[in-house]
């Protein structure tokens, strides 16, 4: 299956109510809940782990956004990013949040288990809660033990692959608040030929739209053709 390059430029901000849980409403209504508790949200940390695709970035930007429009800030740690470039521990953040810590480099984790430790342990201020995301879980994890224990003593969620069917109705709901008219056959042929993952998906969604709106023609097979030979 060909996966896209996104286009983080089209992407709108992740929101929990943006989520399809499927087999995850677990998971989903225990951040939406910490979420709702404001000042009273619980300290105690969250680990979510699955397969790529499940949602799993998608809930911790959720998370930033949910905070943002709260007045508050997060500390946000990837996997990508260069581990001597990140901030310092702020005890003003609402929560720390750790991608893909399955990835992360020693340096990345000499990071996260300071960011860890000051979160749950801070010397001014009260206690936040950490949020993390893996491939595997936390006894399965690959980084120092003090760091992976510490990820494994709070909540623990496996996320779920969306059915075919949950995948679809995501998609038709997607293409729908585009305003586009995406025909049972057109769906078919995205399925079938592109990595299933719902963000690629959606940025497919949006560089279809776009590159219909500039050919002036209506969304068929055809021109998911035609995008991809305009695609590098």
């Amino acid at each position: 299956m060909k996966q896209l390059a996104l286009d983080i430029g089209l992407q709108p901000p992740a929101t929990l109510a943006g989520f399809h849980a499927g087999p995850n409403a677990a998971a989903l209504q225990h951040l939406q809940l910490w979420v709702d508790a404001g000042l009273a949200r619980s300290p105690v940390p969250t680990l979510l782990w699955g397969q790529a695709g499940v949602g799993k970035t998608h809930l911790l930007l959720a998370l930033r956004e949910a905070v943002r429009e709260q007045g508050a800030t997060v500390g946000l740690l990837t996997a990508d990013e260069d581990p001597f470039a990140v901030t310092a521990f702020d005890p003003q953040w609402a929560a720390v949040l750790l991608d893909d810590v399955h990835r992360f480099s020693a340096e990345h984790q000499q990071v996260a288990f300071n960011w860890f430790v000051n979160a749950v342990n801070p010397t001014q201020g009260q206690a936040v809660a950490v949020f993390a995301t893996s491939a595997v879980p936390p006894v399965d994890l690959a980084v120092r033990e003090d760091l992976r224990t510490r990820l494994g003593w709070g909540h623990v969620y496996e996320l779920l692959p969306l059915t075919e069917a949950d995948r679809r109705s995501v998609l038709r709901a997607q293409a729908d608040a585009r305003g586009i008219f995406l025909r049972d056959d057109v769906m078919d042929y995205i399925l079938s030929r592109f990595s299933r993952d719902l963000s690629h998906l959606s940025a497919l969604l949006d560089q279809l739209d776009a590159h219909s709106l500039q050919m002036q023609r209506p969304l068929t097979i055809a021109l998911v053709r035609d995008l991809l030979n305009h695609i590098p």
